[in-house]
């Protein structure tokens, strides 16, 4: 599945954050995190590239917008992730997403009561871990 290349908010620029496997781009959209306790980012997945396994202490909210990707939680099989998605992820819980092989993937990340303070991240989804997400 390709991607449909409608690009509501910029791409962004190549993501520097050590804990993506594979290439990915960032645009913040929303940073005042002082008076809304959120942060809001477009993000694009390359295929083949996803984040590590990381949780939020104030939960974070997915609107997949473009592509096909998965998303897992620790214990749980991955599943697709689509254009229309909603993925809610409550605080503390642990899990990843990124795009599938075949598609690139985009989505909004709202990261919602920020103030309770940044994602913890953990180790890289291995390769194993990701070709499993097919079977």
């Amino acid at each position: 599945m390709e991607t449909s290349q409608k690009t509501i908010f910029p791409k962004g620029k190549k993501n520097e954050i050590p804990y993506f496997t594979g290439i990915s781009y960032l645009q913040m959209l929303m940073t005042d995190e002082k008076n809304f306790d959120c942060s809001i980012g477009n993000v694009t997945f390359e295929k083949g590239c996803r984040n590590n396994w990381h949780s939020h202490p104030g939960g974070q909210i997915l609107l997949v917008t473009d592509g096909e990707g998965y998303y897992q939680e620790k214990g749980n099989p991955a599943r697709i992730i689509k254009a229309g998605d909603v993925i809610e992820i409550k605080p503390d819980v642990i899990h990843w997403h990124g795009a599938t092989p075949r598609s690139e993937m985009t989505h909004i990340a709202i990261s919602t009561r920020t103030s309770l303070g940044p994602a913890v991240w953990g180790a890289p989804v291995t390769d194993e871990e990701y070709k499993n997400c097919e079977q």
